[in-house]
């Protein structure tokens, strides 16, 4: 079944002029789980049910990157909405989904980058609400710019994780160990949403993620009997 980002990827790919080349483009991938069809992941998406929603914005081409986590998030978490982010214009359904009133907003960013008063470090359990969580999926250099040229997030709250891990994700570099991919971030509002449970299974999605992807690229198999994927097998 298609999902936000699914669809937000249909979308950007339609309106390019020319077509996007991820590195290993030559390989046949699944048009479902992205990956090449010899380690496809379809097979091992969780079946969990989550309370918090996702929202994700997308700078530009992160939702062709084969190597995003923002698809596993709606893969995971079925209240995830995608939208594409431009500095001169915003679609109509990303204001109408942070006035919708069954939502509590907080959008996730270090907390040095926003005035004190928006900044908080817990999710608050109001009645007749769930936490919607924000996620600017992009580059950290692209992520800062999205934060201070997105004026209509100007007066949400602002959720500022302290992570006491460092990132696992091996897919892309970082000049910083302690940045943490999109995917790694909403397990992080998750947990602190209370869904522990759906917590778990997307860090396990995560690792099994990473290893089909990188063994793609090697390329070489993947034991499907390993620790990893014992532990996501819980989930499913």
């Amino acid at each position: 079944m298609s999902h936000a980002v699914a669809r937000l990827r249909s979308a950007r790919i339609a309106r390019s002029e020319k077509p996007f080349l991820a590195r290993g483009s030559k390989a046949v991938r699944c048009p479902r789980c992205r990956l090449a069809l010899s380690h496809c992941l379809c097979a091992w998406r969780p079946q969990i049910e989550a309370r918090s929603g996702m929202c994700l914005l997308m700078h530009d081409v992160e939702a062709l990157k084969p190597s995003n986590t923002g698809w596993l998030i709606a893969d995971v978490v079925a209240d995830t909405s995608a939208f594409g982010w431009l500095r001169t214009a915003v679609e109509p359904a990303l204001p109408a989904l942070l006035r919708d009133p069954q939502w509590q907003p907080y959008l996730v960013f270090p907390g040095e980058y926003a005035g004190p008063e928006r900044v908080v470090s817990e999710v608050q359990h109001a009645p007749g609400k769930r936490p919607l969580f924000i996620l600017l999926d992009a580059t950290w250099t692209e992520a800062r710019k999205m934060f201070r040229k997105s004026p209509y997030l100007d007066s949400l709250p602002v959720l500022s994780l302290q992570p006491e891990q460092l990132s696992r994700y091996r897919l892309r570099r970082s000049t910083r160990d302690d940045h943490l991919c999109t995917a790694e971030v909403a397990a992080l509002c998750l947990e602190l949403a209370g869904d522990q449970r759906a917590a778990d299974a997307l860090n396990a999605y995560l690792d099994v993620f990473s290893q089909h992807y990188l063994a793609a690229k090697a390329p070489r198999a993947v034991d499907l009997d390993d620790a990893l994927h014992q532990h996501l097998r819980l989930f499913l």
